[in-house]
């Protein structure tokens, strides 16, 4: 169970985050843009360094304003880091100097005792700037750590000092088999009164006020003689913020929540159906490949005839069109309806996430998909397809040798994933495709 650090970066507005992020993350928009209902804005960046995977969450945007709304929502960006991270960067302006919300934010920071790298952005000339990165040592969180984002200057530096914070054994985590399940949807939705049911005790704090839950808790379960782990991601508490805070705030923590998860409980309101946020958060554990259950809930409180769950579940199709192999279920946290069934979902969603398949067996498939429907031609150029083999599980990844890789068109892709569905299955989890071009003489 691959369990990548999460590392967070809080700054204020302008001091150079989101350059950081393309440095980091080669340009590579890391989120995918033809998923629809998928954010556009990077919120997270994957990176590699020596050894080390790790995610970096940008905690949100700040709209300068003025100072004190700067401060306050510098202080929501670090209660959100604190709260989803195992390392926070803390990026400042050399050019700006250290400002007075920048001492406030790090008291915060230092009160965490999560590790916290503080970064002094802008030093475009090591030599000539050195000297005016040393005031930033008055903050009291260590060494200011000089970097040039744009210039690209020092970031092997700060990204030593980010990975030399990780816990024991980040580079090859292979720890327990225990499947971790992440719970996640907008505030209300019922995410706390199901990990209570299952747990069968109160153990997450459950009100009425959106956002009520402290943080992010995980609860191990026992079913049936096997553990679970649920992860919450309930919101913070929250006193009347903008609304698109805790939008950007919970897809943060969604984030962050995915990344630890071999499942994903999707939540959606019987009574709202699926809204744009829900589209988004679902696009996130998509693009993570993730094993995906849809829980409808509240199910209960929804007025029904016999056509009812048929349409919800065209609805929820077509917004969420991007993964149809989710699973969908109908339940009432509240009743406990079909809640007995959840844990059967959750086992086989995890033996398809880490199924894999026999090169030979899927080479026949693949062949008579081919027969079935020809492969396209381009100015008298057809599309050969040598074989297909998988090479990698969670989620099971498949790469495909073609004679002509621009001629295999992402419908045809879509085509050959949809006829190896219906052979294997591969219920609520996304499959990954490769497409590599190779000689006919190979």
């Amino acid at each position: 169970m691959q369990n990548k650090p999460v590392v967070a970066v809080v700054g204020r507005p302008n001091v150079g985050k989101s350059t950081l992020f393309n440095a980091l993350a080669g340009e590579r928009i890391s989120i995918v843009k033809d998923t629809p209902g998928v954010t556009r804005d990077r919120i997270y960046a994957d990176v590699s360094w020596l050894k080390y995977n790790f995610t970096m969450i940008d905690t949100g945007g700040i709209e300068p304003d003025s100072s004190d709304v700067i401060l306050s929502q510098m202080r929501a960006q670090a209660e959100i880091a604190i709260e989803t991270a195992d390392v926070i960067i803390f990026m400042t302006d050399v050019k700006q100097g250290l400002v007075d919300a920048d001492e406030k934010v790090a008291t915060m920071l230092r009160k965490s005792h999560k590790p916290v790298v503080l970064v002094v952005n802008k030093v475009d000339d090591f030599n000539k700037m050195m000297a005016d990165t040393y005031e930033f040592y008055q903050l009291g969180i260590g060494d200011p750590i000089p970097i040039s984002s744009a210039n690209r200057l020092g970031l092997g530096d700060m990204l030593d000092v980010v990975v030399s914070h990780f816990p024991e054994g980040s580079e090859d985590i292979e720890e327990d088999d225990i499947p971790r399940i992440a719970v996640i949807g907008k505030p209300n939705v019922g995410k706390s009164s199901l990990i209570n049911k299952l747990c069968g005790e109160e153990r997450v704090i459950v009100s009425d006020i959106a956002g009520t839950t402290r943080d992010a808790v995980d609860t191990r379960v026992e079913h049936d003689g096997r553990e679970y782990i649920f992860i919450d991601t309930a919101g913070l508490r929250r006193k009347n913020k903008i609304k698109e805070d805790i939008e950007r705030y919970s897809i943060v923590r969604a984030v962050a929540a995915v990344e630890k998860a071999d499942v994903v409980l999707m939540m959606i309101d019987a009574t709202e159906g699926v809204t744009e946020q829900d589209a988004k958060v679902a696009g996130i554990a998509h693009e993570r490949g993730k094993g995906i259950i849809i829980l409808v809930n509240k199910w209960d409180a929804k007025e029904k005839d016999d056509k009812t769950i048929y349409r919800e579940t065209e609805k929820i199709r077509q917004v969420l069109s991007f993964m149809s192999y989710a699973e969908i279920m109908f339940v009432s946290v509240k009743t406990g309806q079909r809640l007995n069934k959840l844990y059967d979902t959750i086992d086989a969603v995890i033996e398809n996430n880490s199924m894999r398949v026999a090169t030979g067996v899927l080479n026949e498939i693949v062949t008579e998909a081919v027969a079935l429907q020809q492969p396209p031609t381009d100015k008298g150029k057809r599309l050969k397809i040598f074989y297909v083999t998988e090479v990698s599980v969670k989620p099971p990844t498949f790469v495909i040798f073609v004679n002509h890789k621009e001629l295999m068109h992402f419908s045809y892709v879509r085509y050959l994933e949809n006829r190896i569905r219906d052979a294997f299955g591969f219920q609520g989890t996304s499959l990954k495709f490769i497409v590599r071009e190779r000689k006919e003489e190979e």
